[in-house]
């Protein structure tokens, strides 16, 4: 395979390998997270952590579903994964240092 094709193939490819790092880095944090919390504040993280874990997705498909025909969308979509990510990464250090979600989190 060559052309635009190729090449978008090659770079969702090389994000997908970001999205990882990001997510790898994120788990740990999460598990750093839970070690620190005390026992009675960890089922509410683990709630909150599963309900990110399964909006993620869905919320980055939806925000690039205008651009899915077009070569670039792999970037944006895996832009937005690890835009997400970073942002969960705060929340989870605002758990880290308060027992509980952010205030901006329902």
């Amino acid at each position: 395979m060559t052309g635009p094709r190729a090449a978008a193939l090659a770079l969702a490819l090389c994000l997908g390998g970001t999205a990882a790092w990001a997510d790898t880095a994120l788990q740990i944090l999460y598990g750093d997270v839970m070690r620190a919390l005390s026992a009675h504040e960890r089922p509410a993280l683990r709630q909150d952590h599963q309900a990110w874990q399964r909006t993620r997705i869905t919320q980055c498909k939806q925000a690039q579903r205008a651009q899915e025909q077009r070569p670039e969308w792999p970037r944006l979509y895996h832009e937005c994964l690890v835009a997400q990510t970073r942002a969960r990464r705060q929340a989870l250090m605002h758990w880290l240092h308060h027992g509980e979600a952010p205030p901006h989190n329902e």
